[in-house]
């Protein structure tokens, strides 16, 4: 999955080594072979599972290999049925499974602090600014985003058949070609993708209308966290080592995707520079500067329960929450929280 902010703050930073490790009995064991539910395509948005892959952080972890299946998915099935270990999502797509379907589900940490969700619209078209433009509206929307979108409505009372979702793929030509009012999208992506195309663009960010959940959850089912506590350990760590890295090192993170992980995508240098920059936004924030990337603070557990709940989503904190792992990989690691450093 994939969000419209220019520039950030760790372009000239350099951090020190977050291969940095503390004492953990996951490394001294083979942890076979995981396979990771990615939420969109690779490009840059995985930049810090590239580096982890690259750096060796997941074969220093224990890993054999681990294999990142380009999405887009939102993981739950995956997880569900066992095709994937673990998975990146989000808490809305998380929260659903488990309150509709009772799935044992846990989310035990997130890349992005704050979601990229956004409805994009043109400035000088329907210029859709507040919720309550969504309504009489012709709204794009993805079939792994529908949960999502209706999610969004049932926060701002509008119920759903005063809008019209039009089922629609990632492209974004349907808002640009007149096709469609709003367009289900991302900060990091198909706004900026619009905006470079030369269009005025609106965004209606989740966040800021309801649904301040995290996203690019690190998710897996009960079973794995019971059964298979030190795998999910050692991949945690190895993401944060991963982030640490994206964080500090631009060019080099441009680079892999660029040249090596997401060379397919099909992206532009332009696209992947802004939405790098876009997406630090997301995942470097000053709670994860004082504990750590993943980390996911009492505060805004408490606003994603709320802000599901406002969706129709009814959950405790203790039923799509488990950070208890990430709690002890900081406290056998406490350097891997200096990553601005």
């Amino acid at each position: 999955m994939a969000a419209a902010v220019a520039g950030a703050a760790v372009l000239g930073l350099s951090a020190c080594s977050s291969g940095s490790t503390g004492s953990d009995a996951s490394e001294s064991a083979s942890l076979g072979t995981v396979n990771v539910q990615l939420s969109w395509i690779k490009n840059e948005e995985f930049v810090g599972e590239y580096f982890a892959d690259d750096k060796g952080y997941y074969a220093d972890a224990g890993f054999d290999t681990v294999n990142l299946t380009a999405g887009p998915s939102t993981g739950a099935s995956e997880l569900l049925s066992g095709q994937a270990d673990i998975a990146l999502s989000d808490a809305a797509s998380i929260g659903t499974a488990v309150a509709e379907q009772d799935a044992p589900l846990k989310i035990v940490g997130a890349t992005f602090q704050k979601n990229p969700f956004t409805i994009l619209s043109l400035k000088d078209g329907a210029n859709i600014a507040t919720p309550q433009d969504l309504i009489g509206k012709k709204i794009g929307v993805q079939d792994s985003n529908v949960n999502v979108f209706k999610a969004l409505l049932k926060a701002n009372d509008i119920s759903e058949d005063q809008v019209t979702i039009v089922p629609v793929q990632f492209d974004p030509s349907p808002l640009t070609e007149g096709q469609v009012d709003g367009f289900f999208a991302y900060l990091t992506n198909e706004a900026i993708t619009v905006a470079q195309q030369g269009h005025e663009v609106t965004n209606l960010a989740f966040a800021d209308n309801g649904l301040p959940f995290v996203a690019e959850t690190v998710s897996v089912t009960e079973q794995t966290l019971q059964e298979r506590p030190e795998m999910v350990k050692a991949f945690l760590k190895a993401e944060i080592q991963g982030w640490n890295d994206a964080y500090a090192d631009r060019d080099a993170g441009f680079d892999l995707i660029q040249n090596k992980y997401g060379k397919d995508s099909g992206q532009t240098e332009a696209k992947t520079k802004a939405g790098y920059d876009a997406q630090m936004k997301l995942v470097s924030t000053p709670e994860t500067e004082q504990n750590g990337l993943f980390t996911i603070s009492d505060d805004l557990k408490a606003q994603t329960i709320a802000s599901l709940k406002a969706a129709g989503i009814d959950l405790t904190e203790d039923q799509l929450f488990d950070t208890s792992l990430l709690d002890e990989v900081y406290s056998e690691n406490p350097s891997l929280k200096d990553y601005t450093k």
